[in-house]
């Protein structure tokens, strides 16, 4: 049996008292309730945070903004069934040909997820964290997601462990994570207020019961609020998921940011609401609209200062492998796992991710290089596309891309933002005229994109957009190459050979998502 935690013997849960959450004490950025260094963001260093916390992140790939380049993550599908219904999630199972969360393609058993992760681990060595994110709630099929975790600390005990849940039973299993080292969590809480509550989650099955509306709301809420509390306090660090939804949520999101980071969240990921039709959600058939870019980054902006914000999630699918933005789970069926030899051998493993922290030492210092050589800040402030495919490299050919990275980039400073996804402009060795206009519209607020390669017509497309088309940085690290083409940017500027015009937020088209 597994050992509970019962709610009633936890720190209980400061009154909410409507939307306004005003508590004090807490950074988002320790062990304990958010008591560490302040300033440890997705894209911070060691120097930020303390030893203990860095050892968490480093290679992390969802926790640090910079490991997202180089380490690999992957979840297993072993908990299907869910104890809440959310008006933007239709689980679906055996589909191969959609990437959001709650779709998988198999459904796994302990064991079969246990196979399968040696297996990955064997072949990809740089993936470094294993998460359980549903396809339901991993904590409404506890037995499945602890057996699993159960194995995998014994057989595979440098992969770091993580749940995801949308944090109705964590109360109750507080002990249990901590018992099997599970040192990152995600909880989604997408409200504080009941009433907005009662407009995302039409119900909840709670103590044996199906409980709607408002009703339902509060009890989430209340739990959730608990839930990261009893962690931040046990030393896990937690990370909070909201998704924006606009009319809905929206603004609201500014208040549950002040709340999660009063709460110690180490992180706060606010993502774009995916509604398309064709994914059969209530929001998608009901005609909900999705954020556009500027509403989303917007909205992340209002929130600094408070929880740190991740901006590199790709909303990922419950049984995704690989870096994030890839996903090589069509190499790991069950299928072909049951064929392969597998050695897990945890010496190859660690030389090989001595041999990608060098990788990353060097990108770290090649920016802080392009850093110095820059001169004084002159207040321009630009946005560059960048087309990779990991390594921190600008080494995608544009025609390849199938989301370009978004920096924002000054005299000494470059800064993620996000990323846009786009169709390929190459199908099979031709371009695709019909898809050119999509993606120059995508990312239109950028003064130029760096690429490995691009052909004459894209070229021409991009300089008609007004947006600078840029080979010269080839396969160098991303925020070297960037700092570079700024600082001839402005040379130019300052010269008189062009002018400095802000595209900025505003010439963000509302079809262009920071979709993930």
């Amino acid at each position: 049996m597994l050992s509970l935690l019962k709610s009633d013997t936890a720190p209980r849960l400061k009154p909410l008292g409507g939307i306004k959450v005003e508590l004090a004490g807490s950074s988002g950025c320790g062990t304990t309730g958010g008591a560490g260094k302040s300033g440890c963001g997705s894209s911070a260093g060691p120097a930020d945070m303390p030893p203990e916390i860095w050892e968490k992140v480093k290679n992390h790939p969802c926790y640090s903004e910079e490991a997202h380049h180089h380490f690999a993550r992957m979840h297993v599908a072993v908990a299907p069934a869910c104890n809440i219904q959310c008006n933007y999630c239709n689980r679906k199972y055996d589909c191969s040909n959609e990437s959001r969360p709650g779709v998988v393609s198999q459904k796994l058993t302990p064991d079969q997820a246990v196979k399968k992760v040696l297996a990955v681990a064997s072949t990809i060595p740089q993936m470094t964290v294993l998460g359980i994110a549903g396809p339901g709630d991993a904590l409404a099929s506890p037995h499945k997601t602890f057996e699993t975790f159960r194995q995998l600390q014994e057989k595979a005990p440098d992969i770091k462990l993580c749940l995801s849940t949308n944090g109705l039973m964590l109360p109750d299993y507080v002990d249990e994570i901590c018992k099997y080292n599970i040192d990152h969590v995600t909880i989604t809480i997408n409200m504080i207020d009941p009433d907005i509550g009662a407009q995302i989650y039409p119900w909840i099955f709670y103590q044996h019961k199906r409980i709607h509306g408002r009703e339902a709301a509060q009890i989430l809420t209340e739990r959730q609020m608990l839930g990261l509390e009893m962690l931040t306090a046990r030393g896990v660090l937690t990370k909070v998921n909201s998704v924006l939804i606009p009319g809905i949520n929206d603004q609201h999101l500014i208040e549950v940011n002040r709340a999660v980071k009063a709460r110690g969240a180490f992180l706060h990921n606010i993502m774009p609401l995916i509604s398309e039709a064709e994914h059969g959600t209530v929001f998608g058939l009901t005609g909900q609209r999705a954020p556009s870019a500027q509403e989303l980054k917007e909205v992340q902006d209002a929130c600094m200062g408070g929880a740190n914000l991740m901006r590199h999630c790709r909303q990922c699918r419950a049984d995704a492998v690989g870096l994030l933005g890839e996903d090589r789970s069509d190499e790991f069926t069950l299928e072909k796992v049951e064929q392969m030899e597998v050695v897990y051998d945890l010496d190859k493993r660690r030389a090989y991710q001595a041999g990608v922290e060098a990788q990353r030492a060097a990108q770290v210092a090649a920016k802080q290089a392009a850093q110095a050589a820059q001169q004084a800040d002159d207040g321009i402030k630009v946005l560059v596309a960048v087309a990779t495919k990991g390594k921190g490299r600008v080494n995608e050919h544009f025609g390849h891309a199938h989301e370009f990275q978004i920096y924002e980039v000054s005299a000494n400073r470059t800064a993620f933002v996000g990323h846009r996804r786009v169709d390929h402009y190459c199908q099979g060795g031709w371009g695709e005229d019909d898809v050119l206009p999509s993606i120059v519209t995508a990312i239109n607020d950028c003064h130029a994109v760096l690429v490995a390669k691009i052909g004459a017509c894209p070229r021409d497309e991009l300089k008609e957009a007004g947006i600078d088309p840029v080979e010269k940085y080839a396969h160098e690290f991303i925020e070297q190459a960037a700092l570079s083409w700024f600082a001839e940017y402005r040379e130019r500027v300052a010269n008189g050979e062009i002018v400095h015009q802000t595209r900025g937020d505003a010439s963000i088209r509302q079809g262009a998502y920071l979709a993930a």
